[in-house]
Order: structure tokens, then sequence, then C-alpha cells
């Protein structure tokens, strides 16, 4: 691949992302007659964590349900250290109808009970049965795509995001390179829009040793973070929204979900069921609880193997699991099962730890803003439910704007620009007596993260971790590639790369453990006075920590 020509695009709403959030945020965008352009390097029919297919919608949607109330999805999420607030919580509940709206206007299979209900499942530990079933979650994503395009927004596929612009303070834009054809990038926006997706995956890799057999979308390697630190904005929760599954055994998609709000038993290696002993949940607790108890029976010798036994629950149930539900999180489950002879009804399905998803959030406001003027958060909650709302809530809040901002004249950043542009290639010009090939680069990244930032850790190793991923840091410009492919990855590798060092610094601060999936060794118990948001922004051009 060699740099060809440079475009120039202006639009009002520059949106980062084509995923559940950036489609969430586009409707709103257009709904407003907002001129809108959306980016990925994926394709808007298949990018991001939506691409791969979902299985459940969660919708809190006031019906005489139990727990199915504003008050009641407010009371779960709003707490002190989760950073989110009451304004935001409720216009997720305000817009949760009309995004199940779109879902089956666009002819998604929303499942319904006998009496026109909802066919809705409860899980995460919600107090609710808020999840509701879908039939076809493999063409979500394609449909979705179809209504945004005829909506008239511009979508921009294939086009790699390697830096916002900032001037005077504010983002007016981004650079990029289209990574098929090698066409660079300059975006101008009134505001601009992250989508990116709140997770940084590839850091870790389950028994596989595959880092793309994951259980969301491998290609998340924290740019949501990492685009935003670098252009100024405050992240929270770097230390805390660290998430994991449980996944079959070397298969990444999970449909745990599922799996336990259809009232699976969860057993070790010595048949027993033993969640009770973490939560009183049991399996259908939150996530983190059910990844610790497994963890801790793997240490006290009750494993592996891990299975989940549903020999016991209706077997309509189960059917519709297998073979509606679990496919539609990821289409090659049944070819999966037909090749382990998997069947939910006749045998337990042995399960393991999934890869550790490192994650956080951008320091949001009510109204969906991040830190720096001019740059929205479109990924703020959790699920599938989460992305697409609290995209359509920024979308919203962003388009409502943009009538009272001017253009900004890119030409003072001209130096800057044109500098940004030739480093986007730079790792096809490394010297071969200098070069680091990106895969032992990226290897490099997963085995530091795996051995010191794993389901248990403690100071001293998270500061190994650190002068190990300062050591990489020092050799990020060594990275090379041969051709587009690996010029891609070379950058998702860098972002990785930054993304787990500030997952790193912000763990190592929390000094507690129970509050997130891991366990700190030198600290084993929580405490109360850390319920707090840890934020970390650039500084001075290093990263410093705070708590609010």
């Amino acid at each position: 691949m060699q740099r060809k020509e440079t475009v120039y695009t202006d639009t009002d709403l520059l949106i980062l992302g084509t995923g559940a959030a950036g489609c969430g945020a586009a409707i709103a965008a257009r709904e407003r007659g907002v001129r809108t352009l959306m980016v990925d390097k994926g394709k808007l029919e298949s990018s991001g964590c939506l691409g791969g297919g979902n299985d459940h919608f969660m919708a809190v949607l006031d019906t005489k349900d139990p727990h199915d109330t504003r008050e009641d999805l407010v009371s779960f999420y709003l707490k002190p250290s989760s950073g989110f607030s009451r304004p935001m919580l409720e216009g997720w509940h305000e817009v949760m109808p009309a995004m199940v709206r779109v879902l089956e206007e666009q002819g998604v299979g929303l499942l319904r009970r006998p009496d026109g209900g909802y066919l809705r499942t409860s899980g995460l530990g919600q107090p609710g049965d808020w999840h509701i079933n879908i039939a076809n979650g493999q063409l979500v994503k394609r449909r979705l795509a179809k209504k945004i395009r005829a909506m008239g927004a511009d979508v921009l596929d294939h086009v790699m995001i390697t830096k916002l612009l900032v001037h005077n303070g504010r983002v007016i834009g981004a650079i990029g390179y289209n990574h098929l054809d090698g066409t660079c990038h300059v975006l101008r926006a009134k505001a601009v829009l992250l989508a990116l997706g709140n997770s940084c995956n590839r850091a870790t890799a389950n028994s596989t040793h595959n880092p793309y057999n994951t259980w969301h979308s491998p290609f998340n390697t924290g740019s949501q973070f990492v685009l935003a630190y670098e252009a100024g904005a405050s992240i929270i929760n770097m230390d805390l929204k660290q998430q994991a599954t449980l996944v079959p055994k070397g298969f990444g998609c999970a449909g745990m979900n599922g799996i336990n709000s259809a009232g699976a038993h969860e057993l070790n290696s010595k048949g027993e069921r033993f969640m009770g002993k973490y939560h009183p949940k049991m399996e259908n607790c939150p996530r983190q609880y059910q990844i610790w108890g497994t963890c801790q029976e793997l240490m006290e010798g009750s494993g592996p193997p891990f299975t989940m036994d549903m020999r016991h629950v209706d077997k309509e149930a189960i059917r519709h699991l297998q073979y509606t539900l679990m496919p539609g999180d990821k289409a090659t489950f049944l070819d999966y099962c037909e090749q382990r002879g998997i069947d939910f009804a006749t045998r337990p399905m042995e399960v393991e730890l999934s890869e550790i998803e490192f994650s956080g959030m951008l320091a949001t406001d009510d109204a969906f803003r991040s830190t720096v003027p001019g740059l929205y958060n479109g990924c703020v909650f959790y699920t599938f439910s989460g992305s697409m709302c609290s995209g359509y809530l920024a979308g919203r809040s962003a388009a409502s704007a943009v009538a009272d901002v001017e253009l900004a004249d890119p030409a003072p950043l001209a130096e800057g620009i044109e500098a940004a542009l030739a480093e986007q290639f730079s790792p096809l010009a490394v010297r071969k007596a200098d070069a680091v090939p990106q895969a032992v680069f990226e290897s490099a990244i997963r085995q530091v993260m795996s051995y010191y930032m794993g389901y248990l850790r403690n100071e001293a190793g998270m500061n190994i971790a650190l002068e190990r991923l300062a050591y990489l840091d020092a050799l990020r410009h060594k990275v090379s590639a041969a051709n587009a492919h690996e010029l891609l990855l070379a950058h998702e590798a860098r972002h990785l790369l930054q993304s787990c060092r500030l997952s790193t610094l912000a763990t190592r601060e929390r000094r507690e453990s129970g509050r997130s999936l891991y366990r700190r060794s030198d600290y084993p118990e929580l405490n109360p006075e850390l319920d707090r948001v840890l934020t970390v922004r650039k500084t001075d051009g290093e990263p410093v920590l705070n708590w609010s």
C-alpha cells in the first residue's frame, strides 16, 4: 500500500464508530435533519460488537411486570462509582421504547408471549425481566444499516481514525486513512461523537490462545479511550470497568446471559452447584460474582472442568435457547455444538473463564458531552440496549448544539495535520534491521497483561507490568507492516498498548477488591471509602490520576 490523495470532508456531526452506539447517534441526528458523517474501519452493515449478532435487547417498559419501572432501572445502576447520573439513566429509560420501535420497524424479531407482551428474561443480577429475546439477532446490524443509509447519513467505511483534531481547546474533526486503498481523510465537523466501543479486547486470551476468538468484537482495541485521552479528555473507571464472562470451552462467544436466565446450574469438577457461596442470586447474579466464584473454585482445586447443567430446565425453553438465541449471538454456534456433541437437554456443557475485556468511559455530563468542548460520548451504558440508547441520547444532544457552531478553520493546524497523515504510513517504512513485527509486538502486550493483570493481581506485579509496557512503548515506532492489513493491525496495537497502560495505572491506584471482577492479593477486602470515581487525564504529556 502507498499513501494516496488526501480528501477533505466537512459535515455537521462526525460520528466515529458505526456499531450500535453510532447507529443510535445517526438515527437521532438524521431525525433532526443534521448533516451526519459516520466513519468506521469496518463496514456499517457488520461493524462493532453488534455486527456479530445479539440475542437480547434490554428494555424497562413500565408494564405491570415486577420491577419494570424507571426507578428500578435508576436504583440498580446509580452508584457513586458508576459514572452515571440520574438524568443520564432517566434518558436511557426514556428512549428504550423508541429504540424498540425502530428495531421492530426494521424487521428485527423481538419475541412476544402469548398475552402479547414481549418475551423478556432476567439477567446480570437485575431485579426484573428486562431482556427482550431476539429471534434473528444475526441480522440486526444489516437492518439498522439499511435504515441509516435510507435516512441520508453519509458513511465512510474502512477508514481507521488515528487522531482527533483539536484547535483552541475544541475538538473540530479527525484524521484517518482508508486501510484498503491508502486514501487519507481529513474530516472537519461542528461536533464529533465518539462511538468506537466501550471495550479493549485482545489484551488477554482464553484457553484457545487465539486473541480473535473473543466474547465481544476483537477489533475493539481501546480507540474510544486513547483518541479521547490524547485530545485531553478525562477518562474514568479504567480501574472498574473490566469485564469477563464464561464461554463454552474453546468458543469465544458467550450467550451466558441467556444460559443463566434459563435457570442453568454451574457445576464444579466435583459436580457441586457452588454459586450460592458467592451470591444469593446464584448463577443469575451480576457477572463479576460468577467470574470470581468460578475463579475461586479453580484456585481451591474444584475445577476445571466447569459445566453449565440445563437438563432440569423446561425442554422447550432449552430448545429455544440453543437453536434460536445462541445462534443469534454467533452464527457458528450450532456448528460448534455439532462438532462437540453438545445438546443442552441431555448433557452439561463445559465452560471456561473468558478473556478479560478492559474498559472505561469518557467522563460525561448529563448532555453526553466529554470534558473537551466539541466532543460527545456515545458509549455510556452497557449492552446492546445501552449502546444504542446512549448513542441516540448523545446524537440528540449534539444535533441540538451544532446550529450554533461554525466550522473551524483548519489552516492553523496544517503542519500538524500533514505530519499526522504521514505518520499513519510509517510502519510500512520501518527498516528491516529495526523492525518489530506487529504480531510479536501485540503478543508481548498480551503476555504482560495476562500474567500481571489477570483475575488475581497485586501492586508489585502491576509495577512490573508498567515497566514492561513502557519498554514496549519505546519500541512502538519500530512496529512494522508489510501490507495494508498489517498496517491496520499496527495502529490497533498502538491503541491497545496505551489503553492497557491506563487500565494498569488505574487498577494499581484502586487499593481494594470486590468492586470489579479481579481480586488484589495485597488488598483483598472491599474499602467503602473507595466507592468513588477515579479519573485519568493527560497533563504535560503524562497521565495524572485523581479521585472524585
